[in-house]
């Protein structure tokens, strides 16, 4: 098994607030891994820190065997690490294939690939964004520009993919269809996925390790398929 992303004693703060203490995290490549917690305990901070947009004050991150603690949030999308962030953040004036194609941004100078439009798998996966790609973001519903997100960020062929809160605010049959996306974008395109997810029989649909988070620390992990969703609950309810 090949390790793709390793944290190591990762810490960020927020000022002089402090938020995430000694995080390590082995993360396999081709994997699926659940990240959970009850809300404000750091993990949406984890994911920013992660990609890049949150500063890291201690500790090392590295993915691909390269450190890249240091490295900018660009870099890092360059290096092959996709972000869907909580709440989405389409551009809400640009239309559906404005918004997939600023995704492509993270293809420039990735050695073997090349800039060639917004892949066909896209819509293949969100027959969606297909029906509606002429429409602007900020007229779609909320699992419209969920679809979206995840579009935009596999536009930059990410071999790693962090979705915060990816089921928040979206019908049950649109669950049901990003879950099903999700599973594809793992076997077919060989994706590693890491999700923040209060829902936990989702996470556990499609999870095969988890971690707990409190208090700006990893307190648990585990395999999903040795614990269920109701054995690990207690720890996200205190």
């Amino acid at each position: 098994m090949t390790t793709l992303l390793k944290l190591e004693k990762v810490a960020s703060a927020y000022g002089q607030s402090k938020v995430l203490w000694d995080v390590d995290m082995d993360i396999i490549q081709g994997s699926a891994i659940a990240l959970i917690g009850r809300n404000g305990v750091g993990k949406s901070t984890l994911l920013k820190t992660i990609v890049g947009v949150q500063k890291l004050t201690g500790g090392k991150i590295t993915f691909r065997d390269q450190d890249v603690s240091a490295a900018s949030a660009h870099g890092r999308a360059r290096a092959g690490i996709g972000f869907v962030p909580q709440g989405r953040h389409v551009f809400p004036h640009l239309t559906v294939m404005e918004n997939l194609t600023v995704g492509l941004a993270a293809l420039t100078g990735r050695k073997g690939l090349t800039q060639s439009g917004i892949a066909d798998h896209i819509f293949d996966l969100f027959p969606k964004l297909t029906q509606i790609r002429a429409r602007k973001a900020g007229l779609l519903s909320g699992g419209e520009q969920q679809q979206l997100a995840l579009g935009r960020a596999l536009a930059g062929q990410p071999s790693l993919l962090l979705l915060d809160e990816p089921t928040e605010g979206i019908q049950p049959s649109v669950v049901k269809q990003i879950e099903h996306a999700l599973r594809r974008i793992r076997t077919e395109l060989g994706v590693t996925i890491v999700i923040v997810e209060q829902y936990l029989d989702f996470a556990w649909s499609f999870a095969e390790h988890y971690y707990v988070m409190q208090r700006g620390q990893i307190v648990r992990n585990g395999n999903t398929k040795d614990e269920t969703a109701a054995e690990i609950a207690h720890l996200v309810n205190i």
